[in-house]
């Protein structure tokens, strides 16, 4: 049994790891297909034994799901095939009982076109929820200007009952509110107050750099308004209690996370940023390129430095909207498993708040399915837009099986069983044939497991004050293979050793370290040399 962190001071966050539940692929109990949350409910022991602090949990309130429940109906309401406010509320309880704080994920930048506000706001211009959203005048054959939306398509649908064109950065199902009218800022505090009471001890910030669009600017992230949008939120929504907030932040730099995750507490906690994650990309997203190991380093290096003791870093490689990382920057055949281990070493042994998605504990891999059976809108309209580009099938459906985030929402993989445990229906996403060999209760079992060896990184992040609070120091910056770092405090040393490859490469051990204690390896070290994907922590 881990100790259980103080949650009653500010910062408890620090030292906390937190795992991220994608509902709708956790765990079904009423055979339909859909994960619920008496799903959760169930696999709480398991959670507790991984040492976990606390579960971000992707979207639970009412949707229409026209983007997986990131499009809200109803912000005090529960998706019905979740479950009831009575599960969410023993969800809660239960998961309190064994140290587990539950952080909801909030979707503040839009709201779905079947939310209240917006069916008002259709009804007329002098409707009070019509300035909830924005809005521009014009003709019905002429969008206000030429952006596009992040699902493809214009950020501009025509609303005939009121003749003006409404704005979304995502889907057209996906009106964005309008941060400028104090009104809705209000109703949104309201009910983050509401959750609060509920027992929620905080919220991750859906793509929260959005709030402050200037569309006739262009202008989507990073708006001249955000700073003082987020400082209201913080002060009038976050700061009565010890609330962890994190913002979804993709266009954060580390002078903006500067400010983003301020001790002080004025606007988050921390921020997920994301410039290692496009690494690997050539342009749009879904164009891959080699991973540059040392582009890498330079980033962590950057991110460690810049914000160490002026803000706070959020650690994750996995989550709903990415391709699995072993079979991005792993190996997800020979290598899988130790593989798997090198990366957990490297992020887990970084300064900041680790975040660990579903079935990463696992090494669950990627998946090819045909492309009828992918359900993610993203996806189905990145094939439509490629194909009238003049792109082949084929590269297109490479691009999907790289980059496409339906890989990351395949079912959890509980056992070898059917449908891997996960249903007894047919679930909403074809599962994982290789739950055969990837399954929860095979390394439950087996203290070599990808498991196992999160449990160990939990519980070294819990003990060793270097991998708290020390600083940073990363080793060998231009090696193409190994990369290595130090996290120092003034009594405490520890050295990160990762073999970022597939081949065995040359790497001598400082000599301060040569007769230093090893915290955790993935294989059986070797002098002078390391084997592929290996990796180690040594303390001195």
């Amino acid at each position: 049994m881990y100790k259980r962190l103080d949650k009653s001071k500010h910062g408890w966050w620090e030292s906390a790891v937190f795992y991220q539940i994608y509902p709708k692929s956790f765990q079904d109990t009423d055979g339909d297909g859909i994960g619920d949350l008496k799903g959760i409910i169930q696999h709480l022991d398991y959670l507790e034994n991984l040492g976990i602090d606390g579960i971000w949990l992707s979207p639970i309130c009412d949707s229409p799901q026209a983007d997986n429940g990131y499009d809200i109906s109803d912000y005090r309401g529960i998706y019905p095939v979740f479950g009831s406010m009575e599960d969410m509320e023993e969800l809660i309880a239960q998961a309190k009982r064994r140290g587990i704080s539950i952080i909801m994920d909030l979707v503040l930048n839009h709201s779905s076109d079947e939310h209240f506000w917006f069916q008002q706001a259709l009804k007329s211009r002098e409707n009070p929820y019509h300035d909830y959203y924005v809005w521009r005048d014009g003709t019905p054959d002429c969008p206000p200007n030429d952006m596009r939306a992040c699902f493809g398509g214009s950020t501009w649908t025509w609303a005939e009952s009121v003749g003006q064109w409404y704005f979304h950065q995502f889907a057209v199902k996906q009106p964005d509110l309008n941060w400028e009218n104090p009104k809705l800022r209000r109703e949104l505090y309201d009910m983050i107050r509401f959750w609060v009471e509920k027992g929620i001890e905080g919220f991750r910030l859906d793509v929260i750099d959005q709030i402050a669009k200037e569309p006739d600017l262009k202008i989507t992230g990073n708006g001249p308004r955000l700073h003082e949008f987020l400082r209201e939120l913080s002060r009038e929504a976050f700061c009565e209690k010890c609330l962890v907030t994190v913002g979804e932040a993709w266009g954060a730099d580390v002078e903006r996370a500067k400010l983003y995750s301020a001790p002080d507490a004025s606007e988050m906690s921390m921020v997920f940023q994301f410039e290692h994650i496009c690494l690997d990309q050539q342009g749009e997203k879904w164009d891959v390129a080699p991973l540059s190991l040392p582009r890498l380093k330079n980033v962590f290096q950057r991110w460690q430095n810049g914000l160490h003791g002026q803000g706070w870093n959020s650690l994750f490689l996995d989550n709903h909207d990415l391709p699995r990382i072993v079979s991005r920057w792993g190996d997800d055949g020979l290598y899988r498993e130790r593989s798997a281990k090198m990366l957990a070493t490297m992020i887990h042994g970084m300064e900041g708040t680790p975040y660990i998605y579903q079935g990463e504990e696992l090494a669950m891999t990627n998946i090819r399915l045909p492309l009828e059976e992918y359900d993610d809108i993203e996806t189905k309209n990145l094939y439509s837009e490629r194909i009238a580009r003049g792109y082949s099938h084929e590269s297109v459906m490479n691009s999907i099986y790289a980059r496409g985030r339906d890989n990351a929402r395949t079912p959890m993989q509980w056992t070898d069983g059917e449908n891997a445990g996960f249903t007894s229906g047919k679930p909403w996403l074809p599962v994982n044939p290789n739950h055969a060999f990837i399954n929860a209760a095979q390394q439950v079992n087996d203290p070599n497991s990808v498991y196992h060896y999160y449990r160990q990184l939990i519980a070294l992040r819990k003990e060793q004050t270097a991998i708290q609070k020390g600083t940073f120091t990363l080793l060998c910056p231009d090696d193409e293979r190994v990369f290595a770092y130090t996290r120092d405090t003034e009594q405490e040393h520890i050295l990160v050793v990762c073999n970022f490859s597939g081949e065995e490469t040359a790497f001598v051990v400082p000599e301060a370290y040569r007769s230093a204690e090893t915290l955790i390896e993935n294989m059986e070290a070797s002098e002078g040399v390391l084997k592929p994907y290996e990796a180690r922590m040594l303390k001195r």
